[in-house]
C-alpha cells in the first residue's frame, strides 16, 4: 500500500501547474461535482451524501470541538470555546461545562448564545423531529435522552444553560469510554426564530426545554405541524433553504441542480482566525462527459471529488497547461453495492455471499477508476488514518508510557491485519454452492432448477415462490453501468440470477436508500465519505429505531452491531486496541455483507491556477479549504 500511494503522489505531484485564468468574472468561484444534491443542507437527520456536506461546511460554522487533521483528534474549536472544564460523578457520568465567546453572530447579525447550542441538542432528538421522518437518534449519548426521546420527559436533563456563554452537557456512562469522545460534542448553533419561530429554550434547574416564548399562549407552539412547515417545506423550509446560518458562506438559492451562496460578514473566522476572501460561490453537479471541457471553456473554476479514469485522465492532460493546477488526496470513503437485506431474497447472507462472488471488482475497478482507485474488501477507504496503520503505510502511533514516554510497539503492531477479513473473487461455482445450499433449487414452475434450459433460481420461502430477479438502482448520469452489465449482470446470469440496472436521479435514489419513501428494489450502487467519527454502531443498529437514515441496509446481525460497539468503547488514545477492534469488526463485515464494498482511491480536483492557497489535503472537503483560499485573477 505505501508503493501504491507513493508512485500516486510521484507522478501526479510532476504534472501539477499552476498560473491564472478563471470561469466568473471578479472575486468569484464556481465549482463542479458529479454528486447531486439532495437538498439535505441542515443536519444529517434527513440523510446525506458529499455534496449535502460540503454545503453544510459552507453554512456551519462554530462547531464546539473540531477535528485535527494533523493529530488525528478531536479539539476544542478555539473561534467558540474559550474553556472547558471536565468532572465525573460517581456514576460514571461525564459533564463538559463549555465557556463560549460572546462575540459569535448569525449571518442576519443576531447574536448565538448558549441557548442556540441547547435548541441544537434539543432538535436533534426531538420526538417530533422523528413524527416527520427525520432521525433523532444523534444525541443518544447524552445522559437523559431516552426519556426526552420517547416523550415521557420534556426535559433534557443532561444539558445545561448557566447563562449566554456557559453549557454544560453531560455524556451517560454507558456510552464511555468512547474512542472519539470529544466529537460526540461537535454541536452547531441553529436558529429558534427560524426553525421554531414563537418558541425559546429554557432551564429551570432541572435541565433544558422548549417552551413558548410568549407565556400567555397555552398550547405548545413547538409540534411536528410546525416543524414540517419550518424545516420541510419544499419552497424555503430550513432542510433544503436554510436561511439564517452561521458558517462562512450564507445560501441565497438553490434549485436542485445549483446552489448560490455569498461571504457572510458576520463570519468572525475559523479556529486559526481565518476569513473567506472569496465573495460569492456557485457550486453546481457536472457530469464526467463535459466537466473537463466545462473546466477548459471556463465554465468551472473547480472541479471537485473526481474519481472516473477518464476524467482524470483528462485532467491531468489539462494541468499541464500553465493555467490549471491540480490537488490530490486519499479519499476516506468507498464506492459500494448496498443491500436491501429487508428483502426476502437478501435476508440471506449466504445469497449476499454468491453475489459477491459474481462481481468481478478487478474489472470494474480497471475500468471505471483505473489506475487512480484500488480495490477494497472492507468498510473503508484507504483515507482513513486506522487503514493506512494497518497497512503500513502510516507509522502506528506511538503509546505514552507511564512515565510519559513514547514507546512504540512494533511486536504487538505486527499482529493486527486484514488477514483473515474474507475476500470475494470471482467463483462462479462457489456461487452456485452457496445458493445451492441456502434452497435456491427450484424453477419459476417450482421444479427443479436445470441451469439448461432455466432463467432464474428460485426459492420457496413460506407461502411465496420467490425468484432471484433483482433489481440494483444506480445514480443516473453515473457511468458505472457499463461496467456492471460486463462485470456483475452477465456472471449473475450464469449462475441463475437475474439482475436489472436501473438509473435515478440522486435524490430520488437517496430518498429510497434512506427508506424515506418506498423502495421496490434489492440494491444500490453508491458511494460515501466515512465522518471522522467512525462509529458504524449507528449505522448497524438492529434495532428498530434505527431502521432508515442510520441502517439503510436493514441488516439486523447482532455479533456485527457488538462488534462496531465494542470498537467504539476503546479507551481514548488506545489506537492499538482500537484497530485491534477495528480488524475484528472488518472480519465480521467480511461474513455476514451488508455491503459489497469496491473501490476506494484517491480523489482528484483540477481547477484555474487563479485559485491559490487552495490547500484541500490539508482539509476535510473542499469547502473547508476554501476559506483560507483567494483568487488572483
Amino acid at each position: 500500500m505505501r508503493k501504491f500511494l507513493a508512485l500516486f503522489l510521484a507522478a501526479l505531484m510532476a504534472v501539477s501547474c499552476f498560473a491564472a485564468q478563471g470561469a466568473a468574472e471578479g472575486n468569484a468561484l464556481t465549482v463542479g461535482s458529479t454528486t447531486g444534491f439532495s437538498g439535505s443542507f441542515f443536519s444529517q437527520m434527513w440523510g446525506s451524501n458529499t455534496s449535502d456536506m460540503d454545503v453544510r461546511m459552507l453554512l456551519e460554522g462554530y462547531g464546539l470541538i473540531r477535528w485535527d487533521g494533523e493529530s488525528s483528534s478531536f479539539v476544542k474549536n478555539d473561534s467558540v470555546v474559550r474553556d472547558v472544564a471536565i468532572t465525573a460523578n460517581s456514576a460514571g457520568d461525564r459533564t463538559y461545562l463549555f465557556l463560549l465567546a460572546n462575540d459569535l453572530y448569525y449571518s442576519d447579525g443576531t447574536k448565538i448564545t448558549a441557548w442556540d447550542y441547547a435548541f441544537s441538542i434539543l432538535l436533534s432528538a426531538a420526538p417530533e423531529i422523528a413524527a416527520i421522518g427525520g432521525d433523532n437518534n444523534g444525541s443518544d449519548p447524552i445522559y437523559g435522552v431516552d426519556a426526552y426521546k420517547n416523550g415521557t420527559s420534556s426535559v433534557l436533563t443532561g444539558v445545561h444553560v448557566y447563562n449566554d456563554e456557559r453549557i454544560a452537557i453531560t455524556v451517560k456512562a454507558e456510552y464511555l469510554p468512547f474512542f472519539y469522545e470529544l466529537g460526540l460534542l461537535d454541536y452547531v448553533p441553529y436558529p429558534i426564530s427560524v426553525i421554531a419561530p414563537g418558541c425559546k429554550v429554557a432551564d429551570d434547574g432541572d435541565g433544558v426545554y422548549i417552551a413558548n416564548a410568549d407565556a400567555n399562549v397555552q398550547e405548545p407552539v413547538f409540534t411536528a405541524d410546525l416543524l414540517r412547515e419550518t424545516v420541510l417545506n419544499a419552497e424555503n423550509g430550513y432542510l433544503s433553504h436554510p436561511s439564517v446560518v452561521s458558517g462562512p458562506y450564507k445560501l441565497v438559492s438553490y434549485d436542485g441542480q445549483k446552489a448560490e451562496f455569498d461571504r457572510n460578514e458576520y463570519y468572525k473566522g475559523n479556529y486559526a482566525g481565518v476569513k473567506p476572501s472569496i465573495d460569492h460561490i456557485t457550486f453546481k453537479t457536472v457530469s464526467n462527459e463535459t466537466m473537463i471541457s466545462e473546466l477548459e471553456n471556463g465554465e468551472v473554476d473547480l472541479l471537485n471529488k473526481c474519481v472516473a479514469s477518464a476524467t482524470v485522465r483528462g485532467g491531468i492532460m489539462l494541468a499541464s497547461d500553465v493555467n490549471f493546477a491540480m490537488a490530490n488526496y486519499a479519499r476516506s470513503g468507498y464506492s459500494f453495492i448496498s443491500f436491501n437485506c429487508e428483502r426476502p431474497a437478501l435476508e440471506s447472507a449466504s445469497v449476499r455471499q454468491a453475489i459477491a462472488y459474481c462481481l468481478d471488482k478487478n474489472a470494474v475497478v480497471a475500468d471505471y477508476v483505473g489506475n487512480y482507485g484500488t480495490r477494497v474488501d472492507g468498510y473503508y477507504g484507504i483515507g482513513q488514518w486506522m487503514y493506512q496503520v494497518v497497512r503500513g503505510s502510516l507509522q502506528a502511533p506511538a503509546r505514552i508510557d507511564s512515565n510519559g514516554e513514547a514507546v512504540y510497539d512494533e511486536s504487538a503492531w505486527a499482529s493486527v491485519t486484514l488477514d483473515n477479513a474474507a475476500v470475494y473473487d470471482v467463483n462462479l461455482n462457489e456461487a452456485v454452492k452457496l445458493l445451492q445450499a441456502d434452497g435456491w433449487t427450484l424453477n419459476r414452475e417450482g421444479a427443479a432448477f436445470d441451469s439448461a434450459k432455466d432463467d432464474v433460481r428460485c426459492k420457496q420461502i413460506g407461502e411465496e415462490l420467490v425468484p432471484l430477479e433483482l433489481t440494483l438502482i444506480y445514480p443516473e448520469g453515473n457511468t458505472i453501468a457499463a461496467s456492471l452489465e460486463t462485470a456483475l449482470v452477465e456472471n449473475l446470469a450464469k449462475v441463475g440470477v437475474k439482475l436489472t440496472l436501473t438509473a435515478k436521479p440522486m435524490n430520488e435514489l437517496l430518498s429510497m436508500y434512506y427508506r424515506q419513501t418506498e423502495r421496490d428494489c434489492d440494491m444500490f450502487y453508491l458511494a460515501t465519505n466515512f465522518n471522522a467519527v467512525f462509529d458504524p454502531s449507528e449505522t448497524f443498529n438492529p434495532a428498530d429505531a434505527y431502521q432508515g437514515v442510520n441502517n439503510r441496509t436493514g441488516i439486523a446481525d447482532e455479533e456485527l452491531y457488538r462488534l462496531a460497539v465494542v470498537m467504539r468503547k476503546t479507551e481514548p488514545g488506545d489506537a492499538l486496541g482500537y484497530c485491534k477492534n477495528w480488524v475484528k469488526f472488518q472480519e465480521r463485515y467480511a461474513q455476514v455483507l451488508p455491503t459489497i464494498p469496491v473501490y476506494s482511491g484517491v480523489y482528484f480536483d483540477f481547477y484555474t491556477s487563479a485559485l491559490k492557497n487552495y490547500n484541500v489535503s490539508a482539509n476535510t472537503s473542499w469547502a473547508e479549504a476554501i476559506v483560507g483560499a483567494y483568487l488572483e485573477r
